[in-house]
């Protein structure tokens, strides 16, 4: 029971409801936090993203360093920032490099043997949330310089390649605002959760829109502010709701799984997963947790 706005009346057809959908029956029924990583960050851990699967990038909300830890906690390399400003969001690329946004400097910069590269140097806009393809692309997604306007722009190396900004009836599909993230599904799906807009918009790789998730109806909860965004091996689709201290899991099709709301955690933003379905969740506490959720 969600908003859910779909485009092909096949797809709602189609849709499985949590209780007979396989994707929710590997689904653990009590996820468990594994590790619990101190960054020691004053401002909160605002992003992690997964370098392999034995160590994790992070930045804070409030310096220009970017730190890497293994899962033991050890923090094993650091890089600051090219322009010394707080990165936005960042990705690790099919090659391993460590690729980030600097919305103030309003750049893409790639991190290649500790030597950082402006790979994308925008005009008129400044980016927020970063991704890697599977098929070695740069999703991003940006604001205008007035703030009126958000587009998902896919590049090859420098090269835009296609942008995303309106629906078939030349709507925006994004809000204009901060705290924008975004993942590519399996599906080859891209994944954006919308702060201002309180929802996770989900379009195909044409753009073309297939859902909207704006959270279940709840008495009890706040309304969903989602932060990070990612997915895993299955397709199913993570957001931190970070009001609620809660994690939303979707099917790729937009149906609502579960919730992970029982391993204390404490206003989650950034998320990741490793190949092995592992969750990195990065608190504004400056914790970041390990989870496991799927059996």
């Amino acid at each position: 029971p969600q908003e859910i706005h779909k485009d092909q009346p096949v797809e709602q057809f189609g849709s499985l409801s949590a209780e007979t959908s396989p994707l929710a029956w590997s689904l653990m029924d009590v996820p468990r936090v594994i590790t619990s990583i101190d960054t020691g960050y004053e401002y909160g851990v605002y992003g992690v993203t997964c370098l392999d699967d034995t160590k994790i990038w992070t930045h804070s909300g409030g310096d220009n360093m970017m730190n890497l830890y293994n899962h033991q906690g050890k923090q094993v390399e650091s890089i600051q920032t090219k322009s010394g400003n707080t990165p936005t969001d960042k990705a690790v690329t099919r090659s391993g490099d460590l690729v980030y946004t600097d919305y103030k400097d309003r750049t893409v910069n790639k991190v290649k043997n500790t030597q950082i590269q402006t790979v994308i140097r925008l005009q008129g806009w400044k980016p927020h949330g970063v991704c890697s393809t599977s098929s070695g692309d740069i999703l991003v997604i940006m604001d205008n310089d007035d703030d009126k306007q958000t587009k998902v722009v896919c590049y090859s190396g420098s090269t835009e390649k296609n942008s995303i900004q309106y629906d078939d009836k030349g709507q925006p599909l994004y809000s204009s605002g901060y705290y924008k993230y975004i993942s590519e599904n399996r599906n080859l799906d891209i994944c954006v959760s919308d702060y201002d807009a309180r929802a996770v918009v989900v379009v195909n790789q044409a753009g073309k829109l297939r859902f909207t998730y704006t959270g279940p109806p709840s008495t009890t909860k706040e309304s969903f502010n989602p932060r990070g965004i990612t997915t895993d091996s299955q397709g199913r689709i993570l957001t931190a709701d970070c009001d609620n201290q809660s994690i939303h899991i979707l099917d790729q099709d937009g149906q609502f799984l579960r919730y992970i709301d029982n391993c204390h955690l404490q206003r989650p933003c950034g998320l990741c997963v490793d190949t092995r379905d592992s969750l990195f969740v990065a608190e504004l506490t400056g914790i970041v947790k390990k989870i496991e959720y799927d059996m």
